[in-house]
């Protein structure tokens, strides 16, 4: 009886570990590339008759096979279709950077900005997958969990709260919204008057960072801030240590209360 036990028991074990190795195993190219239904030539469509100033940053074709494996995305959903025939797109002179497969003006791609963030490694479920950001230090991300029960909707941390705020869109309806939507709306209070002459040029590597920080007050008049550049790594980071410090200092008031 012990020996059946055991045979069964290490059935089971080799079982639970073949089923764990073909859950994360990741599918090839060639599956991740659509080739009866694409979502790139509705996208382009998008870029076409966009409202706002859009452009497509320049493709290299190896690097985007590169970009498209390693997120693991298909070429059916607006996200794949970008990675893969985009090198990213810039909106409003660059103000919001969409991350596609890299490129020489925003060298980043969506799987290898994520990893070491959301991902520890490629193939991995993240519980949300950073996928934009913008010139005064806002992230945009969909969420798989993490940030709420709306799965699959886009977020955005402002750099005036650090808060994650849902959009109430998913990744395609965001890309609209970029494209389509009145961003000085959307902006309002974290844009400084001469704005547009400081944009054009910007790396998409490099974010601006303000003192005082937007978010150590409301009210913060950004026409009074001094503006520094820094790279867009260095912010992400700065601004997930200060989130949990203030959400730390919440907790604790409350306890206090």
């Amino acid at each position: 009886m012990k020996s059946t036990i055991k045979s069964f028991s290490v059935f089971m074990f080799t079982f639970l570990s073949f089923a764990s190795f073909a859950q994360n195993k990741m599918e090839s190219i060639d599956e991740l590339i659509n080739k009866t239904d694409p979502a790139w030539p509705i996208v382009k469509k998008w870029v076409d008759s966009a409202k706002n100033k859009v452009e497509v940053l320049e493709l290299d074709s190896a690097k985007a096979k590169e970009a498209l494996y390693n997120a693991q995305v298909s070429t059916y959903s607006t996200l794949g279709a970008i990675i893969y025939n985009t090198g990213g797109i810039m909106v409003d002179n660059g103000w919001i950077r969409i991350l596609g497969s890299g490129s020489t003006r925003l060298n980043r791609n969506v799987a290898e900005w994520n990893k070491g963030k959301t991902i520890t490694e490629y193939g991995d479920k993240p519980g949300y997958l950073l996928v934009a950001d913008d010139a005064v230090g806002g992230f945009f991300a969909i969420n798989y969990g993490a940030l709420g029960k709306d799965i699959k909707n886009v977020y955005y941390l402002a750099p005036n709260s650090l808060n994650w705020e849902s959009l109430g869109a998913g990744y395609g309806e965001f890309i609209l919204f970029c494209f389509d939507s009145d961003l000085s709306n959307f902006y309002k209070g974290l844009r400084w008057s001469s704005w547009n002459q400081f944009i054009a040029n910007l790396d998409g590597n490099k974010s601006y960072s303000f003192r005082p920080y937007l978010w150590a007050k409301e009210g913060i008049d950004i026409e009074k801030c001094t503006r520094k550049l820094v790279t867009v790594e260095e912010l992400f980071k700065f601004n997930m240590a200060k989130q949990k410090e203030l959400q730390a200092n919440s907790l604790t008031e409350k306890k206090e209360n």
